[in-house]
C-alpha cells in the first residue's frame, strides 16, 4: 500500500484512526500542548502585527510589484514562525532561562514587524538586524533540544539560516535591485531547495503541538481581516449599508475559518500522527509551510480588499483591489485543496475547481465591491453543501 493511501483519511476513516492511535502516541499528545508561556508569550502572537502591516502595503499599493513585495516578506517571515513551531515542539519552555530567550525572540519578531512598512524603502538593513535576532534566538534554544536525534540536520538547518540572513543583511545595506534579487533568492532557497527537504528523519515531529501552533498563526490572519474591513467602516456612518457590509465580511471570513477549521485540522493531526516518523518532517514542510504560504497570502490579499472595499462598499473596485479580494479567495482554495492532498485528507478536488468562479469574481468586483463579496460568500455557501452532501452520501454508503 502506497504513502498516499495510507494518509488517506476524512470523516469516520478519521475517527477511526484517531480512537486506534497507539498508547505511546496517546501520552504524548497532553505533552505536545503549549505551555503557558507558549500560549501568552510565544512569538506566534506577534504575527497579528505583522499581518497588519503586510496588508497595509498592499491596501495602499495593489499593484503586481508590492503584491511580489508581500509575498517576499511573508516567505521570509514565516519560515522563521514555522522554525518556532519546530522549536517549541522539541525545546520546552519550562526554565526561567529558557522563556526569557523565548521573550527575547519574541522581540525580536516585533520588531521585525515594525520594520516591515519600509522594509524595501530604505529600512531593509533594520528588517535584516531584527530578523537576525529571531534566528539568533532560534538557534540558541535549539541547541538544548533532545528531540532531534540528527546532531547532522540540526546543524543543517542552523547553517541555512544564518547564510540566508547574512543575504539578508546584505541585501538592506544595498537596497534596490540587488535587495529584491537577494530577498527573493533566499527565501526560494529556504522553502524549495532547502536541506529540510532530505532529513534524514532526525527531527521529532509532535503533531498535536505541531497542529495547534500552525492553526493559531492562521485563525490570528483571518482575525486581521475582520480588523481591517472595520477600520475601513469606521470612516462611515453607521446605517443599512455599513451593516449589510460588515455582516458580509464577517461571513466571508467564517468562510475561511470553516474551510480549515471545518476538519482539516483535526484530520492533518491524524494524518501526521499516522505517517512514518522518518516521513513526518518533509510532510510538515509541504503541508504546513508550502501550501500555508498560500492560505497566509489569500488571507492577506482578502484582509487588503475588504479593506478598500470598505470605504465606498456599493461602488466598483479598481482592479487590483477586485483582485485582491477575488485572487486571495482563489489562492486560499487552492492552497486549502493543495494541503489535502501532500497530507491525504479529504478531497482536494472540489476545492480546487471552486478556485476557479472565485477568481471569476473580479469582473464582479469591477462593478460593486459589495456584490464580489456577496457572490463569495454563496460560492463557499455552495461548496460546503455539496461536500456535507458527499460526506452523507459516503458515511451511508460505509454503513451499508
Amino acid at each position: 500500500m502506497g504513502r498516499q493511501q495510507r494518509l488517506s483519511l476524512d470523516g469516520p476513516e478519521a475517527d477511526e484512526l484517531g480512537r486506534d492511535l497507539d498508547t505511546r502516541e496517546a501520552r504524548q499528545r497532553k505533552r505536545q500542548r503549549p505551555r503557558k508561556i507558549e500560549s501568552s508569550g510565544s512569538p506566534h502572537w506577534n504575527c497579528s502585527s505583522t499581518f497588519t502591516q503586510l496588508t497595509r502595503l498592499l491596501v495602499h499599493d495593489p499593484d503586481l510589484l508590492h503584491l511580489l513585495r508581500v509575498a517576499v516578506l511573508l516567505a521570509i517571515i514565516f519560515w522563521m514562525y514555522g522554525g518556532y513551531a519546530w522549536l517549541t515542539n522539541a525545546v520546552a519552555a519550562d526554565t526561567t532561562a529558557r522563556r526569557l530567550v523565548l521573550i527575547g525572540g519574541m522581540a525580536g519578531f516585533l520588531l521585525v514587524a515594525l520594520t516591515v512598512p519600509r522594509a524595501f524603502d530604505g529600512g531593509g538593513l533594520a528588517f535584516g538586524l531584527a530578523y537576525a535576532v529571531v534566528v539568533a534566538v532560534h538557534i540558541g534554544l535549539f541547541t538544548r533540544t533532545q528531540r532531534v536525534r540528527s546532531a547532522r540536520d540540526l546543524v543543517r538547518v542552523g547553517l541555512i539560516n544564518v547564510a540566508g540572513t547574512v543575504l539578508i543583511v546584505i541585501g538592506g545595506v544595498f537596497g534596490g535591485l540587488p535587495q529584491l534579487v537577494l530577498w527573493i533568492l533566499v527565501p526560494l532557497f529556504w522553502w524549495v531547495v532547502s536541506p529540510y527537504r532530505r532529513l534524514s528523519g532526525g527531527f521529532d515531529i509532535g503533531a498535536a503541538h505541531f497542529v495547534e501552533r500552525h492553526g493559531l498563526v492562521l485563525i490570528i490572519a483571518i482575525g486581521e481581516s475582520l480588523v481591517e474591513l472595520a477600520l475601513g467602516l469606521s470612516e462611515l456612518e453607521l446605517g443599512f449599508s455599513v451593516a449589510a457590509v460588515a455582516v458580509l465580511g464577517l461571513a466571508l471570513s467564517a468562510c475561511l475559518w470553516w474551510t480549515y477549521f471545518g476538519g482539516d485540522d483535526t484530520s492533518a493531526e491524524h494524518a501526521l500522527t499516522a505517517a512514518p516518523r522518518e516521513l513526518r518532517p518533509r510532510l510538515a514542510l509541504q503541508a504546513f509551510g508550502h501550501a500555508y504560504l498560500g492560505l497566509l497570502l489569500g488571507v492577506i490579499a482578502i484582509a487588503a480588499g475588504l479593506e478598500a472595499s470598505a470605504h465606498d462598499p456599493f461602488h466598483a473596485l479598481d482592479l487590483g483591489h477586485a483582485v485582491a479580494i477575488g485572487g486571495g479567495a482563489a489562492l486560499y482554495l487552492l492552497s486549502d485543496a493543495s494541503f489535502r492532498q501532500r497530507l491525504g485528507i479529504g478531497r482536494p478536488g472540489p476545492r480546487a475547481v471552486a478556485a476557479l468562479p472565485a477568481l471569476g469574481t473580479v469582473a464582479v468586483g469591477l462593478w460593486s465591491a459589495a456584490a464580489q463579496v456577496a457572490i463569495l460568500l454563496l460560492l463557499f455557501l455552495i461548496l460546503f453543501a455539496l461536500e456535507s452532501r458527499w460526506n452523507r452520501a459516503r458515511v451511508g454508503a460505509a454503513a451499508h
